[in-house]
């Protein structure tokens, strides 16, 4: 029996403002309900509770511009703009006021949900894996490089309807705070992204509708969804 040909995998990039180079990505990780609004509307107690992750695959980047198919074995895909950090160095045990050495640059992004998928999970006390990590669920911005703002205005629309709006400065758990918490989990490394949250107004995307996001300083992200 013949031996099959090894795979050849190329690692997944994004591009970066105002250079040729593109950034390799090597895990994505997200924060949940960073949003204390958003923590309430998903029934959260933004008191007290500290920070959870979750993943994505590398491969779940989407770039700007892209038309996507609508996703499968959903009924109720969500929206969720967020900031996205960029790392070019890692570490373990991050001190907080060491974390945003850490970082290369930060991008508008949209963590996208089945939360149908999800609702079911959280009931069952299974994985939210397949809800959160499936093929094209995070789209991203170019890359900018540089330290992100403490505060700024967040938002997103859908064809033209504003959907959520906040600020940076309203996160629980700040950018800084966030890689330091992270790094007591896993060790992290260059090409790592971090989703950081989400504001409160989360909500259904259908087949055939245009997303925008938006973060001040930055381009819009937009992505549509093929009917």
């Amino acid at each position: 029996m013949a031996m099959l040909d090894l795979p050849r995998l190329s690692v997944p990039t994004l591009p970066i403002d105002g250079c040729a180079d593109r950034f390799p990505v090597r895990r994505i990780f997200c924060v949940g309900q960073n949003y204390a609004e958003h923590a309430r509307e998903m029934g959260g107690d933004p008191d007290r509770a500290p920070p959870f992750f979750f993943t994505k695959p590398a491969d779940a980047v989407v770039e700007n511009g892209a038309s996507l198919p609508f996703p499968p074995r959903t009924q109720d895909l969500h929206h969720e703009v967020e900031l996205v950090v960029a790392l070019g160095a890692g570490g373990t045990d991050v001190a907080v006021e060491d974390a945003l050495a850490l970082i290369y640059g930060w991008a508008v992004g949209i963590d996208l949900t089945r939360r149908d998928m999800q609702a079911v999970a959280k009931k069952a006390g299974r994985p939210w894996d397949m809800a959160k990590g499936f093929d094209r669920s995070a789209p991203i911005g170019p890359i900018h490089p540089g330290t992100p703002p403490a505060s700024g205005a967040i938002a997103l629309s859908i064809d033209g309807d504003p959907r959520q709006s906040g600020d940076l400065a309203d996160m629980i758990w700040s950018v800084p705070e966030i890689i330091a918490n992270l790094s007591t989990y896993v060790e992290l490394a260059p090409g790592d992204l971090i989703f950081t949250g989400t504001p409160a107004g989360v909500g259904p995307i259908a087949p055939g509708q245009a997303v925008q996001a938006t973060i001040a300083g930055l381009p819009p992200l937009d992505i549509a969804f093929q009917n």
